[in-house]
């Protein structure tokens, strides 16, 4: 999938915290001017007090809350994937699809508010977790059929299609054929349809009388032609039919396996509007659906990933909760390493002494820490932080 994407860091630090360095100024004043030269946009998310539990409950919250966000991630890309394939992979219709709550996705981001209305904060955490992601999985399913049957129906379509194209000795002969070509209603005989290659025209006129007994003198009719074949029909009776087909494969002419039915015809003329007005309809009814779970699973997505601050942010910084959040919008992949790697020199204190650095920026574990050195995680940061990535 095409299409550019947005890189940021959704930060949280303590709120009395301060950049080692320049100890006089306040994170969010140091995140403005300095990370990456300043050229980072940073904007301060109010996220809710919510109601904690227990200890063990925030722990199990986390780990769940880490699975969920990355199922949701997974499943805005797939609604995006659907919304690219709809559009043909015309990049601007799909990034005018993007928006939340009639807001373009990066500005909802940027300026992201908990939707209390919705999301009641005086809920338990396990009562939003599940009421959040339920409805972001139920979009997901909803869209993921109804793709399934669009599928079903273009590929419908695209049958119905072919049966139009091609030449004569392939091609449906349902809007080609009308009753006049054709002997009806009798006990005995019977017209067959055959495909003529043009360069055996002279050859079929001077020996289809004489292929099987039985053929009607001077029925050789022409119906039409394409640039290959010419289409006949010739009256023979019944009884021959199955010898003079297999004679005609044997002289390189192609025997069309068409009875006239009126009730028949009427139905393949129908086939292909159908199979048309299906196809149009279903995509019609996809595309407000996909960008519609569009923006409420990315609304549920950020509401998620706001627990999922607020749960590890007391885990790591403890209780009452007091902690600043921002979503810092980093302007390349490449800025994104050299951000952590500057947050981490002015903030890598808190992780106090389960946390250090070598000169490359490296995660050290202190050996002080005897038998739980092992439990520090080599990728573990001394503060929270998540990658964001907005496609």
């Amino acid at each position: 999938m095409s299409g550019s994407v947005a890189h940021y860091l959704l930060l949280s630090l303590p709120s009395k915290s301060a950049p080692e360095s320049y100890p006089s100024q306040s994170v969010e004043e140091w995140l403005e001017r300095s990370l990456i030269g300043g050229k980072a946009v940073v904007n301060k998310i109010e996220i809710p007090s919510f109601k904690i539990g227990t200890l063990d409950s925030l722990v199990l919250q986390s780990e769940e809350l880490q699975k969920i966000d990355e199922q949701l991630g997974h499943a805005v890309t797939k609604v995006l994937e659907v919304l690219t394939s709809l559009y043909d992979n015309n990049q601007p219709l799909v990034n005018a699809s993007k928006k939340v709550d009639d807001k373009w996705v990066s500005d909802y981001v940027e300026h992201f508010k908990w939707k209390s209305s919705k999301f009641r904060v005086d809920k338990s955490l396990k009562e939003l977790i599940s009421a959040i992601s339920e409805e972001a999985f139920q979009l997901d399913t909803d869209v993921r059929n109804a793709y399934a049957n669009y599928t079903t129906a273009k590929s419908n379509l695209a049958a119905a299609e072919r049966k139009q194209t091609g030449d004569l000795s392939v091609r449906s002969l349902h809007d080609i054929v009308s009753p006049s070509d054709f002997v009806l209603d009798s006990e005995h005989l019977q017209t067959l349809l055959v495909a003529v290659p043009k360069n055996l025209h002279s050859e079929f006129l001077n020996t289809y009388e004489t292929l099987t007994p039985m053929v009607v003198p001077r029925s050789a009719k022409l119906i039409k032609e394409d640039s290959e074949f010419q289409l006949y029909s010739v009256i023979l009776f019944k009884k021959y039919i199955a010898d003079y087909t297999q004679a005609l494969r044997e002289a390189k002419f192609v025997p069309r396996d068409f009875v006239y039915s009126e009730e028949l015809l009427n139905e393949m003329r129908k086939e292909h509007e159908v199979a048309a007005q299906t196809e149009n309809r279903l995509k019609g009814e996809l595309i407000r659906l996909a960008r519609a779970a569009y923006s409420d699973i990315t609304s549920n997505w950020f509401h998620l990933k706001s627990i999922r601050v607020f749960v590890e942010s007391v885990l790591r910084y403890g209780l009452p909760p007091d902690f600043v959040t921002s979503i810092i919008k980093i302007p390349n992949l490449k800025a994104v390493d050299q951000a952590k790697k500057e947050l981490v020199h002015e903030f890598g204190y808190l992780g106090g002494n389960a946390f250090s650095v070598d000169k490359k920026g490296k995660v050290q574990k202190d050996n002080s820490l005897n038998e739980y050195s092992n439990l520090v995680d080599t990728e573990y940061e001394p503060f929270v932080v998540y990658d964001v990535e907005i496609k």
